[in-house]
């Protein structure tokens, strides 16, 4: 589980940590189709993140 800024950073749609916040803050992140203005939400297996006409699916991690 991962903060939403962070996965931005991790997939590469934003440059960092402070730019995937300044998106956020800027309405421009959707969760599930739904805006999230929360930089810190917890991003769980399932869900479905869009920014700059990137999508990502999260999935979950693989059992050890």
């Amino acid at each position: 589980m991962n903060e939403l800024c962070d996965l931005l950073k991790i997939e590469g749609i934003a440059e960092s940590g402070g730019q995937g916040k300044m998106f956020v803050a800027d309405g421009i992140v959707t969760v599930d189709g739904e805006i999230e203005l929360r930089k810190t939400a917890k991003i769980r297996a399932g869900q479905l993140v869009e920014c700059l006409g990137q999508t990502v699916k999260v999935l979950a991690a693989p059992e050890s």
